[in-house]
């Protein structure tokens, strides 16, 4: 699944001091985890709202919770503000809960999928 490759990408970005790079990998690994679970009986559906995709495909609402702190990543490290560059924007500290977060997700949607 190429979800657990972007995980293990965002990874490498924490590793390496790319906080923002972390964050918005972590985001797309949990995107493209949840629309498995969504391609399962349903078509494709473009969107990038991970509470609506977890809500759709019945997730509990723990998951739900995980994907609503994860959800704003995706919009703040694509369109950035003039003022601040998603670089100086996303944190260690950031990096590191989005990443906890993204993994926690992704071992129910691997459970789920079994």
């Amino acid at each position: 699944m190429q979800a657990k490759r972007d995980l293990v990408t965002a990874s490498n970005c924490l590793n390496s001091n790319d906080y923002y790079a972390c964050a918005f990998f972590a985001q797309q690994a949990v995107e493209k985890g949840l629309k498995a679970v969504y391609l399962e009986s349903h078509q494709l559906w473009k969107i990038h709202d991970l509470v609506k995709l977890a809500r759709e495909i019945k997730a509990p609402s723990e998951i739900i919770l995980k994907c609503s702190q994860i959800n704003p990543v995706y919009t703040d490290v694509r369109y950035p503000e003039a003022d601040e560059l998603p670089s100086e924007k996303v944190t260690k500290k950031d990096g590191e809960e989005i990443l906890k977060l993204a993994r926690e997700v992704l071992l129910w949607i691997e459970k789920r999928l079994l």
